[in-house]
């Protein structure tokens, strides 16, 4: 490269990261060119998070994909450039923006990172009213919120200031009186308005999946389907990323993790115990004649139903005895369980081999204490030896959580499979791979994994102790979703394929889902 041609770019260089434009704008630009985080990740070099994250103000663009980035905007601000800022008042004249990069409006936050409401009104980039504010006090949705308004209403026209010279445009005739002004919603309704219309965005995205891939497929379902599954990854991150944008909360995608959350070696098997069941009621056995009847039940979606559970989201801290157990903060606890005394019921602590302290998670022991507590009063507490926890909220997956089952439902309701089998492989993909994994380069979170696994396996223990209640024999208990009991399960379980609903299992060895045994001497 000669020497004028070095000068250059870096002078070029120099303007780039003179004129980048906050992050509000960033997304503007992606969205008014139509592209997604994906693609822009794909053309610049890096994740998507990373992209949600420039977006957001969670970071700044950094080399190698800085310079990449900054090109990208600076075509699509030369494309798509912002609306003129509103006509300045006569007593002060507003500064020259360059044409390029006009900087946009962000978003009002407090010390705590969440966005700050105010005084409804239109949204100053798509008009549908909000209470979120701008850091310039104007109305502004937060993160991608925004929707396509709506016909616009009726500008009304400001009074005509006393100083005025020119007269007023004639009005139009009056009303016959002026109507009593309809009450403005309260802050939960408009939430609830604005939730509405986020869900109703991102279950499109689900929805032209499924179509883009049929009509590639040219109505081959397999095929079709096959490209849906390879696809589940990055489409479901995509999704959290959206529901991600308006959150309460910020988290560490790649925190840094203790010893115990990660594997010794690839062939070794993870060191925290996520209490897989594997129970057997030994008053009951195939092998003995007898014909009490037996009905396998299958819960429907246990993995996308243990999404509602406790995760930690910051950097976890080292804690001994009780000291970092609270209810607000989630983890992984090494505990001594007390002994189970109770061999009708399956063990909360799952079938292992070797007595003595483990490494479970949190969802595990809120279990163990609920057992331990008045209303059960079925165990002693455990022993609590250490912990590695941080700050927690119940509620972080649960946009995605209720967007998915939505889709889900709608897809049951229509018989659509392709929609069905695209949903469950979203979901299953991304908790399977939120650990190490190669195939999930984004998240790198095995203590969510293992918590959303475990809670997987307190919610079917939690169905087994309501059948016991019931008057019904717990007569095998497996994996995240088989219970196999006997009696009318009908009158204990509502029977369907909703997520609140139960089923009876199908296409194992007992292909009917309903088979006798006999009782064993105790």
């Amino acid at each position: 490269m000669s020497e004028e041609n070095s000068v250059e770019a870096l002078l070029e260089e120099a303007r780039l990261n003179a004129s980048i434009p906050p992050p509000a704008e960033r997304q503007r630009l992606r969205e008014a060119a139509n592209l997604s985080r994906a693609q822009v990740a794909a053309a610049v070099g890096v994740g998507r998070t990373t992209v949600a994250n420039w977006e957001t103000g969670h970071s700044d663009p950094t080399p190698p994909g800085r310079l990449p980035y900054l090109k990208l905007l600076k075509g699509l601000a030369e494309i798509y450039p912002a609306a003129p800022a509103p006509a300045a008042t006569p007593e002060r004249t507003a500064d020259p923006v360059p044409p390029a990069f006009v900087a946009a409006p962000e978003t009002l936050r407090g010390p705590d990172g969440r966005a700050i409401e105010g005084d409804p009104g239109p949204c100053i980039r798509c008009g549908v009213t909000t209470t979120y504010q701008s850091t310039d006090g104007r109305p502004l949705h937060s993160g991608a919120m925004c929707q396509p308004a709506g016909p616009a209403a009726p500008q009304a026209v400001p009074a005509a200031s006393s100083s005025s010279a020119t007269p007023a445009p004639a009005a139009a005739p009056a009303a016959p009186a002026s109507p009593t002004p309809a009450p403005m919603p309260n802050r939960p309704e408009r939430r609830a308005r604005s939730a509405a219309r986020a869900q109703a965005d991102t279950t499109l995205l689900i929805s032209r999946a499924v179509q883009e891939e049929a009509e590639r497929a040219g109505g081959d379902e397999e095929a079709a389907l096959k490209a849906l599954v390879k696809r589940a990854i990055p489409d479901v991150m995509h999704l959290f990323n959206e529901t991600r944008a308006t959150g309460r909360y910020d988290y560490t995608a790649y925190p840094a993790l203790p010893d115990i959350l990660k594997k010794p070696s690839k062939k070794d098997p993870d060191q925290i115990w996520e209490a897989r069941p594997r129970f057997h009621h030994p008053g009951y056995s195939l092998r003995a004649p007898g014909d009490t009847k037996v009905t396998a039940l299958d819960v429907n979606a246990a993995y996308l139903s243990a999404l509602k559970c406790w995760l930690p989201i910051g950097k976890l801290e080292h804690s001994t005895g009780s000291d970092g157990v609270e209810p607000k903060r989630s983890g992984v606890h090494l505990i001594t369980p007390a002994p189970w005394e109770h061999p009708h019921l399956p063990d909360p602590i799952g079938d292992r081999d070797e007595p003595g302290a483990l490494w479970v998670t949190n969802s595990t022991l809120r279990l163990l204490q609920r057992l331990a507590g008045p209303k059960y009063g079925l165990t002693e507490g455990p022993v609590i030896h250490e912990s590695w926890t941080s700050g927690a909220t119940e509620n972080f997956l649960d946009a995605l959580r209720k967007l998915l089952s939505a889709a889900r439902d709608e897809a049951i309701e229509n018989q659509d499979t392709l929609t069905l089998e695209y949903v469950k492989a979203m979901y299953s993909k991304f908790i399977s791979t939120m650990g190490e994994s190669i195939h999930n380069r984004e998240m790198v979170r095995p203590d969510w994994m293992h918590i959303i696994h475990s809670q997987a396996y307190a919610n079917l223990w939690g169905k087994a102790f309501k059948a016991s209640q019931a008057g019904l024999d717990v007569v095998a208990m497996m994996g995240t979703d088989e219970l196999h009991v006997t009696g009318d399960w009908r009158q204990v379980f509502p029977e369907g394929r909703g997520v609140s609903q139960m089923k009876i299992k199908h296409g194992d060895a007992k292909a009917s889902g309903e088979y006798t045994v006999g009782t064993v001497a105790r």
